[in-house]
């Protein structure tokens, strides 16, 4: 997912990765923070073509913390708060995932960059849960790395759960049962890596798990529900093919450790879902991505996602040592430049974690942190045939099977 990296994307189930046009956002599909943007986009056509559903937009502050908790779970959820007897939950596991996997990659990237450094940045909400938001600017390999990570808990109306789920009185009606709010939690890693060599690769990877929780018994409404989604995706500016078949391997390495269907059907999804439609090209070489997973069993898609985020290091760094240190001139600086380009362009037009962000009043830096220092466009430019910039753009309209 292309979000920003303090954008947390929650999307409800969806019957095929193949549907992904374009759609309306609805009112109800934000609950904002600062530094934390969490989106329930739901997928259904129908939710945009005249269905009644109104809630008001939350919008939170954020509360500056001095020092990190070991947990931004509430004391139910919470394995390490004495309130809690119970085994950690899936919750709890998640979160402790993806805090390790923050702290993995801020450290391989900081050792990689030579002397850069990230800058924290730890918030909480009154209405429970918080984040951890990491950025290294100007380093010396990095132009721009945010790592993020959050932990939000909160409501979404009835309406709209049972609209994107397909259910009966979704679009109102004479129920006689009137369905409360439905509580959910949410928690994600997400992160975009920019680095300055225009022959070094932008990394993307987002990682999310969502939950209903149970209704109680005198305020009826959605049964508790789950799923995961996410993805690691690769953009360069010039192709290697040593590093695009290294990359793609890892990913290919980690999906068959649970199912050998994963990586062809998640590699699809992602040449699928970062298409620029108006440009009719992809926005990189693509890797993998999933969303609403919840057709497997939990503790797999619990480890696969942690698998997932353990591949990141291994498929990265070593590309990132062969050419951070490559000499290159104005012209390859000027073509990384307009291919930043691209990516804003779909981040800004297509991501809807941002432009849910820039339409609600969120916090802009956190909004934008997925967006490089600089970038550049250029009136109808066209790379020369049989180009190294030609191939990169062929390859980004017609995606290949790189392994």
């Amino acid at each position: 997912m292309p979000a920003a990296a303090s954008a947390l994307l929650l999307f409800t189930p969806s019957s095929a990765p193949q549907t992904l046009k374009p759609r309306p956002l609805l009112p109800f599909q934000t609950l904002i923070t600062r530094r934390s943007v969490s989106l329930w986009a739901p997928p259904h056509p129908r939710l945009a073509l005249g269905l009644s559903v109104r809630a008001a937009v939350a919008i939170e502050k954020e509360i500056p913390e001095n020092e990190r908790p070991e947990s931004f779970l509430r004391a139910a959820d919470d394995p390490f708060s004495s309130a809690s007897a119970a085994p950690p939950s899936v919750r709890a596991r998640f979160e402790r995932m993806i805090r390790e996997a923050q702290d993995d990659v801020c450290a391989a990237i900081e050792a990689a960059d030579g002397g850069g450094r990230f800058k924290e940045d730890v918030w909480s909400r009154s209405g429970g849960g918080g984040g951890i938001s990491r950025v290294l600017q100007d380093g010396g390999v990095r132009e721009k790395a945010g790592v993020n990570v959050s932990v939000v808990y909160g409501v979404m109306p009835p309406e709209a759960y049972r609209a994107a789920k397909g259910e009966p009185g979704a679009g109102g009606g004479d129920s006689s049962v009137k369905a409360g709010p439905v509580p959910f939690f949410a928690a994600g890693i997400s992160s975009v890596l920019h680095p300055k060599n225009p022959f070094a690769p932008t990394l993307h990877f987002n990682y999310r798990y969502f939950e209903t929780d149970t209704p109680k018994a005198d305020a009826p409404g959605a049964p508790r529900q789950w799923w995961f989604g996410g993805g690691t995706d690769l953009t360069p500016a010039y192709i290697f093919e040593e590093d695009v078949k290294h990359f793609h391997m890892i990913q290919k390495q980690a999906c068959d450790k649970f199912d050998p269907s994963f990586y062809p059907r998640f590699k699809k999804w992602c040449d699928d879902y970062f298409f620029i439609k108006h440009r009719g090209e992809r926005r990189g070489l693509g890797g993998i991505f999933f969303d609403d997973l919840n057709d497997y069993d939990q503790e797999m898609l619990l480890t696969f996602s942690t698998e997932c985020t353990k591949s990141v290091v291994p498929a990265y760094i070593p590309i990132i040592e062969r050419r951070k240190d490559m000499p290159f001139t104005e012209q390859h600086k000027a073509w990384q430049q307009l291919r930043r380009g691209r990516y804003v362009e779909f981040n800004l037009v297509y991501d809807r974690g941002t432009t849910f962000g820039l339409k609600t009043g969120g916090r802009i830096e956190s909004i934008l942190v997925s967006l490089p220092l600089t970038a550049r466009w250029e009136y109808d430019h066209q790379p020369e045939e049989g180009s190294e910039e030609w191939k990169l753009l062929d390859a980004c309209i017609n995606p290949k099977e790189w392994i």
